[in-house]
């Protein structure tokens, strides 16, 4: 898989073009953040699940850290039984 920008893509769009068609997949970014994707349309790819991956990626980059408290040796094992 390719990464180009959108500054790239812009002045090479038919190169991309051209590249997709033969199978190679262009991932376009912007402000280095992926934005886009360029594939041929015979590509093998399930676009509604990679959308899905891109778009949780993109969630989890804007959510804050969670405070993980530290736990004792005997509360990891605690046994309920």
């Amino acid at each position: 898989m390719k990464t180009v920008t959108a500054r790239e893509a812009n002045q090479h769009f038919s190169r991309l073009l051209r590249e997709a068609a033969n199978g190679e997949t262009v991932v376009v970014t912007s402000r280095g953040r992926p934005v886009a994707k360029i594939t041929g349309i015979g590509a093998k790819t399930d676009d509604r699940l990679e959308a899905r991956k891109w778009a949780f990626v993109e969630e989890l980059r804007h959510r804050r850290p969670v405070s993980i408290e530290s736990w004792s040796r005997e509360e990891l094992y605690e046994d309920d039984m």
